[in-house]
């Protein structure tokens, strides 16, 4: 169950950058984060509420709740760290090194988790898909100044925070349910957003924000929500080192979409990396 729950988290993962490249054209991507999360938030606490995970809240031992806080806050560290890079930065460049937080968060599993069963398999994995994900989002182009390479400095923090909200979130969910567990973390994100968009005075333009975009924006916080669902009950349930890697097939998703719905075609060496990628997926699920 929890390899399907992967295989579905990968998919709505996918879904989600459809459904946000349709939304985000003319507000900030802050703000649609900060919408965003409100959905995803509204969309845990139905699924808490119908599951009838609010019942055991009072099993939540206080590391668990420690360590879920923690995920959260690294994860909305991660954006930060993201979105400053993408802001001054060559963007292709920085999303090829956001990518790298697949590799580590296996690397983390492995000597965290002691996950090391077959161990040359996974290795093997792990250098097939940070080689495809190179080939996928590197781009010819050059630095125009090299003072401006302060941005790589924040996307290699924002691929390190990133892995570690998958480190966290597995040790935060030991003892409780997935589901309430995604909506302790979904809050402290919640809080994160919109203390970026009133800090940046971004705030003023939600009223300004087209109906056709926030439909889009809420049906991409409610895939969001989905896809978090699905992954925190595989890496509760499943292997860490495998559940991650399984979520990485989101990039098949997005390719397929684009090319039916915004005629994107890949080059011929990011079908490679493409390629390099979904088989280093395989080979660490044996």
């Amino acid at each position: 169950m929890w390899i399907i729950m992967s295989l579905m988290s990968a998919f709505f993962a996918g879904i989600t950058s459809i459904l946000a490249k349709c939304g985000i054209r003319k507000i900030g991507s802050n703000v649609a984060m900060a919408i965003r999360t409100i959905i995803i938030l509204i969309f845990s606490l139905l699924i808490v509420f119908i599951s009838g995970s609010f019942n055991l809240i009072h099993n939540i031992t206080p590391k668990s709740l420690i360590f879920l806080l923690l995920s959260g806050v690294v994860t909305g560290v991660s954006w930060l760290f993201y979105f400053k890079a993408v802001s001054i930065g060559d963007l292709n460049k920085v999303a090829a090194i956001d990518k790298s937080s697949v590799v580590l968060s296996i690397l983390f599993a492995i000597v965290l988790f002691k996950e090391t069963d077959k161990l040359l398999i996974k290795l093997i994995g792990i250098v097939l898909i940070l080689i495809g994900t190179i080939f996928m989002l590197e781009r010819k182009q050059r630095y125009k100044d090299i003072k401006n390479n302060i941005y790589i400095v924040y996307a290699i923090l924002s691929a390190i925070f990133a892995a570690l909200t998958s480190i966290l979130g597995k040790i935060g969910i030991d003892n409780i349910d997935s589901n309430l567990a995604t909506l302790i973390r979904t809050f402290v994100i919640l809080i994160i957003s919109w203390i970026i968009i009133i800090v940046t005075k971004e705030y003023k333009s939600i009223f300004k924000i087209d109906r056709r975009e926030l439909i889009f924006i809420s049906l991409s916080g409610i895939s969001t929500g989905a896809s978090w669902l699905c992954y925190y009950y595989a890496i509760k349930n499943g292997i860490v080192s495998l559940v991650i890697p399984i979520d990485k097939l989101s990039i098949v998703v997005v390719v397929a979409f684009s090319y039916i719905f915004f005629n994107e075609k890949l080059s011929k060496i990011s079908f490679i990396g493409l390629i390099f990628i979904v088989f280093g997926t395989i080979i660490m699920t044996f």
